[in-house]
């Protein structure tokens, strides 16, 4: 495959559109494990959001105090969620399931298992 030749200018631009990118979704990951921001309102801000359509279920849920890459799988195995999806590829029961993990997991006051 032929990759089009960039112009310095192009390259900057990229760089920085994914600089951003990067940013949103460490700004997004952090407000989550910090309680600010719940399951539902990051799946809300999916369709408007290209950043947050691009991160991957796993790198969100280890993003939890706690929950590393072996809790995060087996949660999503649990949910019958894929290793390898995207918030954006997520299907209405995956997105249902997430959110009533979670607000299990809060009524019990217990951290995701």
């Amino acid at each position: 495959m032929v990759l089009k030749d960039l112009s310095d200018e192009d390259r900057a631009n990229a760089r920085a559109k994914a600089l951003e990118a990067r940013t949103r979704r460490a700004s997004i990951k952090t407000e989550f494990a910090a309680g600010e921001l719940s399951i539902s309102q990051i799946l809300e801000l999916v369709p408007d959001d290209e950043a947050i359509a691009r991160l991957r279920v796993g790198e969100l849920l280890e993003a939890l105090p706690g929950v590393g890459a072996v809790r995060a799988t087996s949660i999503m195995h649990k949910l019958g969620i894929s290793e390898s999806r995207r918030l954006r590829g997520l299907g209405r029961k995956q997105k249902n399931a997430l959110t009533d993990y979670f607000n299990n997991s809060a009524k019990s006051n217990s951290r995701p298992r």
